[in-house]
């Protein structure tokens, strides 16, 4: 599985662990910055993230930044994205659950690493259960 991840400044440290714990488990993650924790707009690290995995080029993405709210609402822009923020395991189970979410989006500044590393677990080994849910986000994308 291929995961695209990016942040904030806020979330360099817990992007690097994440990755690091991502690819122990045999996944291939690409890193889309930032690098270090010099102040930056996460606009221009998120829509990376969001464009990769719109055009299916990643199967997932995980974003992050202090609050979770700006990173989120940045991959949302995108019609294909369903990012969901999380801050706890059963919140990122039922986000692929029931939404199909496509990017996992957390809080750096208010969930430990240990909880942020127990999100991503949970986030990638649940599935999609399809369904009723199916038809929800079926009419999610605006339709022009």
């Amino acid at each position: 599985m291929k995961i695209a991840i990016g942040c904030d400044h806020a979330a360099v440290a817990y992007k690097a662990e994440i990755k690091k714990h991502l690819e122990a488990k045999g996944f291939e993650v690409k890193d889309f910055g930032p690098y270090n924790d010099d102040s930056v707009d996460y606009p221009d690290f998120i829509h990376p993230v969001a464009d990769a995995v719109e055009s299916d080029e990643f199967d997932f993405g995980v974003i992050m930044c202090g609050s979770g709210n700006g990173a989120g609402i940045t991959a949302n822009k995108h019609q294909g994205i369903r990012a969901s923020l999380c801050w706890n395991v059963e919140l990122a189970q039922l986000a692929r659950q029931h939404n199909d979410a496509n990017i996992l989006d957390m809080p750096a500044r208010f969930v430990s690493l240990e909880l942020a590393l127990e999100m991503v677990d949970a986030f990638f080994s649940t599935d999609f259960e399809g369904g009723r849910h199916q038809t929800r986000v079926d009419k999610i994308p605006v339709k022009k």
